[in-house]
């Protein structure tokens, strides 16, 4: 017996009405359901639901240095153009980026929701880096990123 996949995250947000735009409008998910007044599930597409947002109040607070999970890696394409273009949408939409992370395997931005939960925007590099050296998804060294119409460079901390 093994594990086929992974089916679903959900998350613990203080508030549905601040999160459910960030996930929907911002991330692109489509909200499928909600269940009474205390969850919202969301699919990228090809799922009943990827992630689900439980209601837990105002009061509650994340903790970085507790026990649980430390972010959500969400994928948005295979190419530089499309991390890079999903960066400019992000900025687009007054979203902060935290860092950003070459992993060889894939490529990173990572950002917080309105929460502060963390959650890792990526892009995949050849799937054969990973299959031919296992080794290299320990990898995390700096991303630069080149603008498509300037020679800008655009660089952020690795937050790792």
């Amino acid at each position: 017996m093994k594990v086929q996949s992974l089916g679903h995250v959900v998350l613990k947000v203080r508030s549905l009405e601040q999160s459910v735009p960030f996930y929907r409008d911002v991330l692109g998910l489509k909200e499928v359901a909600r269940y009474r007044d205390v969850m919202a599930f969301f699919s990228a597409g090809d799922n009943h639901h990827d992630i689900g947002l439980m209601e837990v109040g105002d009061a509650a607070a994340p903790n970085p240095h507790s026990v649980g999970l430390y972010h959500v890696a969400l994928k948005v394409g295979n190419s530089r153009d499309e991390l890079r273009a999903f960066k400019a949408h992000l900025e687009h939409h007054g979203i902060a980026i935290l860092g950003m992370a070459d992993h060889r395997v894939s490529q990173s931005l990572y950002i917080t929701d309105p929460d502060g939960i963390e959650i890792e925007i990526y892009v995949d590099a050849d799937p054969e880096i990973w299959r031919n050296d296992p080794a290299a998804v320990a990898t995390v060294r700096p991303l630069t990123l080149w603008s498509a119409t300037a020679a800008l460079q655009t660089n952020c901390a690795i937050i790792w």
